[in-house]
């Protein structure tokens, strides 16, 4: 990724209802969710919800589909792992990283 599409990307992630609206759909995965059933998720109004869903596909992390009556919307999974990437590109400038997973409280 290019380095003003990161930006684009994680400014478009720098708001709660939108990082909350991405969150949900990397959790829907390939099925991805209709609209309505984002909005009833996250109790947002359709307007509020249409604004949102307008910044994330524009900033590339949303893809959507026609499927009959109905908009799918999906996280772009490629896109999200190349923001990854780029974030943890030059990690630890080539040593080994430290393994910071939380323990399991079992």
């Amino acid at each position: 990724m290019e380095e003003l599409e990161v930006i684009r990307a994680l400014a478009s992630l720098a708001q709660s209802h939108r990082l909350r609206i991405f969150r949900l759909l990397v959790v829907a995965g390939q099925q991805g969710l209709t609209p309505g059933a984002l909005a009833e998720a996250l109790e947002l109004p359709a307007a509020t919800l249409s604004f949102h869903l307008k910044e994330l596909s524009q900033a590339g992390l949303l893809s959507q589909q026609r499927l009959g009556r109905n908009l799918v919307y999906r996280a772009d999974f490629e896109r999200m792992n190349g923001l990854l990437a780029y974030l943890g590109e030059n990690c630890c400038q080539g040593e080994a990283c430290l393994d910071v997973r939380p323990k399991s409280c079992c």
